[in-house]
C-alpha cells in the first residue's frame, strides 16, 4: 500500500507546527508552474520512457509530446497538482478513501491489479522505536526490520575492533574489511530480517558486541570470504529522496521515503499525476522464508535515515539513498567522519566501493562472494590490493548511493551541511 501520505499526516499530527496545506503549497506552485528538469535526474528520466511508454497515463504524465523530459527541459504536472490540493483541503482520507483511492483502484481494474478500496481504508501508519549501537563513542541509531537500518549497525560492531585509520583510507587493507564486514551482515540480512508482526527478528541479539564478537572470527584478513555460514544469533544468552532538516532550536528530522525503481512500477493511476511504488518487489516466494508473502504484510525495506548522537544529544542526522547501497554507504560515511576526521561534505564526496551479489531477503543466494564496485577515485594500489585477496573486480562505473547530512556542533552552535555530487541536491542554510 501507498503509505507516504498518512506518513506525512501522522508526522505532522506528532510534531508539526503548520497544516498540510501549507507544507503543501510549494509543491502544488511547482507542480503548476513546472521547473527546470536537473541533469541528473533528466539523465535517468530519459532512459526510463520505456517503461512510462507501457501505460497510456503514465506516458501522458511524465513524456510530454511523446518523450521524456530532459536536463533544462520545463516540466509540468497539473495532474498532480490537483492531487495536491485535494490532500491539502480534505486531508489524508482524500487520499485512503475518496476520490483519490478511488481512482488508484479504477485504475487498478483496468490493469488487472488487486487493490481494493477496504485495502486504502485499512492503512495505518505504525511509530517505530529506533535501535542503536555505539562506534568508538558515538551512539548510531537506525530503524529495526522491516528495514535493513541493522546491517549498518551489524558492520559498525565488526569494524570497531580494527585500528581502521592505521591501515590508511580507502587503503586495500581499509577496503578489505568493510567489503568482508558488509559480506557477513548481508548474510543475516538475507536470512532474518522481516516484518517483526509476522516473524522472530532477534534485533537485540544481532546488533550485540557479543554477536559481532563471535562473526568477527569469520574475517581471514588476507582472502576473501567465498560463502558465509549462518549462526543463529541468539546462541548466546532494502527511486528514492532523501532530506534533513534541522532548525533553529536544534530539533532535527532525518527523513526518506521512495517508490523502488526508477518510477516505480511505472503505472500512473488516470489523471492523478504520480506512479505507484513496487515495493512489493521485496517479498520472498519462499513459504518457509520468513519474508515470505502474506496479507496484511510489510515487504523486506531498503530505505533507511540515519541518526548520530553524541553523549547523548543529536550530533548527525544522515541518510544514503541506493537499495543495497545504503547500509555499505552509512557505514562508509560515518568511518570518514568518525575516524578519518572528514567534514560531512568531504565524507559524502569521497569514493565509495559498493559489494553486490549477497544474499537477499527475496530468497537468492550469495555465490563465489560477490563482486566489488569501486568508484573512479581509489588509487590503484588499492584496486589491485582487494584483488590479490580475492575480491572479484567489477568494472567501473554504476550506482554508489546519494548522501546528504547535517552535522550539529553544539559547543561551536554551528550547523554543517554536506551534500552529495554524485545528485542534485544541495545542503542550505537560512
Amino acid at each position: 500500500m501507498p503509505g507516504c501520505v498518512d506518513g506525512w499526516d501522522q508526522l505532522l499530527k506528532r510534531f508539526g507546527t503548520k497544516s498540510l496545506g501549507e507544507l503543501l503549497e510549494p509543491a502544488i506552485r511547482t507542480a503548476d508552474e513546472g521547473f527546470a528538469v536537473s541533469p541528473i535526474i533528466g539523465r535517468s528520466w530519459q532512459g526510463a520512457d520505456g517503461l512510462l511508454g507501457r501505460w497510456a497515463d503514465s506516458a501522458k504524465t511524465f513524456m510530454p509530446g511523446g518523450q521524456p523530459p530532459g536536463p533544462g527541459d520545463k516540466f509540468r504536472n497539473p495532474n498532480l497538482s490537483r492531487s495536491y490540493r485535494r490532500i491539502a483541503e480534505d486531508g489524508r482520507d482524500a487520499f485512503y478513501r475518496e476520490p483519490i483511492a478511488a481512482e488508484i483502484v479504477a485504475a487498478s481494474e483496468r490493469l488487472g491489479g488487486l487493490f481494493s478500496i477496504k485495502d486504502f481504508e485499512d492503512h495505518t501508519s505504525t511509530w517505530i522505536d529506533p535501535v542503536s549501537t555505539t562506534y568508538r563513542g558515538i551512539e548510531v541509531w537506525e530503524l529495526p526490520p522491516n528495514g535493513q537500518g541493522i546491517a549498518a549497525l551489524q558492520m559498525l560492531n565488526l569494524l570497531e575492533a580494527f585500528d581502521l585509520k592505521s591501515l590508511g583510507h580507502n587503503s586495500a587493507e581499509y577496503l578489505h574489511l568493510l567489503i568482508e564486514a558488509k559480506k557477513i551482515a548481508f548474510e543475516d540480512r538475507g536470512r532474518y530480517y522481516a516484518d517483526p508482526e509476522f516473524a522472530d527478528v532477534p534485533v537485540r541479539q544481532l546488533i550485540s558486541k557479543e554477536y559481532a564478537a563471535r562473526r568477527r572470527k569469520l574475517i581471514d584478513r588476507e582472502r576473501a570470504l567465498r560463502e558465509i555460514p549462518l549462526e543463529d544469533p541468539r546462541l548466546a544468552a532494502s527511486e528514492t529522496i532523501y532530506m534533513t532538516v534541522v532548525d533553529k532550536d536544534r530539533n532535527a528530522i532525518s527523513y526518506i521515503q521512495s517508490n523502488y525503481h526508477g518510477f516505480g512500477s511505472g503505472v500512473v493511476p488516470g489523471e492523478l499525476g504520480f506512479v505507484l511504488q513496487n515495493r512489493g518487489n521485496l517479498f520472498a516466494l519462499d513459504d518457509k522464508h520468513p519474508n515470505r508473502l502474506e496479507p496484511h504484510k510489510r515487504p523486506f525495506h531498503t530505505i533507511i535515515p540515519g541518526f548520530a548522537t553524541k553523549d547523548g544529544k543529536p550530533w548527525l542526522s544522515f541518510g544514503v539513498m541506493g537499495g543495497d547501497m545504503q547500509p555499505q554507504g552509512h557505514v562508509q560515511v560515518l568511518l570518514n567522519m568518525i575516524d578519518f576526521g572528514q567534514d560531512p561534505q568531504q565524507a559524502g564526496a569521497a569514493p565509495r566501493f559498493q559489494h553486490v551479489g549477497s544474499s537477499s531477503p527475496t530468497g537468492s543466494i550469495m555465490k563465489d562472494g560477490g563482486e566489488v564496485g569501486l568508484e573512479l577515485g581509489f588509487e590503484a594500489a588499492a584496486r589491485d590490493g582487494i584483488a590479490k585477496k580475492g575480491h572479484r573486480l567489477l568494472r567501473p562505473g554504476g550506482a554508489f548511493g546519494g548522501y546528504q547530512a547535517i552535522r550539529i556542533d553544539r559547543d561551536a552552535g554551528t550547523l554543517t551541511g554536506g551534500s552529495d555530487p554524485r545528485k542534485d541536491g544541495y545542503a542550505k542554510g537560512y
